[in-house]
C-alpha cells in the first residue's frame, strides 16, 4: 500500500512569525516525531505569495504580509529540512488549497494531511483531496495541526469528520 503524508504549510510566518500561534509552535516536536518514525512518502505544501499580497483578495480579508516567496518567513521551518530533503515533492500554492496537489498523489493509495492552519489550509487540501478521490482513505492527525484559534481547530476537524475523514 503507497501511503502519503502531506505536511501543510510549515513555514516560519504560520509557526512564530507574522500569523504565529503558540499552538503553531507547540505541534513542532510532535510533527518531528511523527515524520521521524513515518515510512510514508513526504509532500509539503508551501503557502507562496508575491508583494502585490495586499492588492488580492487574500489580502483584503487578511492584511497581514506573510509568506512572501523568497522572503525568511516563506521557508518550511528548519526544524523540518532534514524531512524537506526527504520529500518527494515540494508543492508551491498561492492560495488555500492546491489544485496542483492531487496530480502528484493519483498512485498513492491513501493520504494522511498534518499542518497549519487546520481551519484554512488544512481542511481547504483536505477537501481538494476528498473531491479528486472520493475512495481513498483520509486522515488529518489532530495533534499534528494548529488552527488560528483552539476553538477553529477544533471546529474544522469536527467538520472534517462529517465529511468522513478519518480524526486521528
Amino acid at each position: 500500500m503507497k501511503e502519503a503524508l502531506i505536511i501543510v504549510d510549515m513555514q516560519k510566518d504560520f509557526v512564530d512569525g507574522a500569523l504565529g500561534t503558540s499552538e503553531a509552535v507547540a505541534i513542532v516536536p510532535k510533527l518531528v516525531e511523527k515524520l521521524s518514525k513515518t515510512s510514508k512518502d513526504l509532500f509539503f505544501t508551501q503557502d507562496s505569495h508575491f508583494e502585490n499580497y495586499l492588492q488580492t483578495q487574500e489580502g483584503k480579508f487578511l492584511p497581514v504580509e506573510h509568506c512572501i516567496k523568497n522572503s525568511e518567513g516563506w521557508q518550511i521551518i528548519p526544524e523540518l529540512d532534514p524531512f524537506v530533503k526527504k520529500a518527494v515533492r515540494i508543492v508551491e500554492k498561492n492560495s488555500f488549497g492546491s489544485m496542483e496537489l492531487p496530480k502528484f498523489l493519483s498512485d498513492y493509495d491513501s493520504f494522511e494531511l498534518v499542518g497549519l492552519c487546520t481551519d484554512i489550509c488544512v481542511i481547504s487540501n483536505a477537501m481538494i483531496l476528498k473531491a479528486a478521490y472520493p475512495e481513498k482513505p483520509i486522515s488529518i492527525d489532530s495533534k499534528c495541526c494548529a488552527g488560528v484559534s483552539i476553538e477553529s481547530h477544533e471546529r474544522a476537524l469536527e467538520s472534517m469528520k462529517t465529511c468522513q475523514f478519518v480524526i486521528l
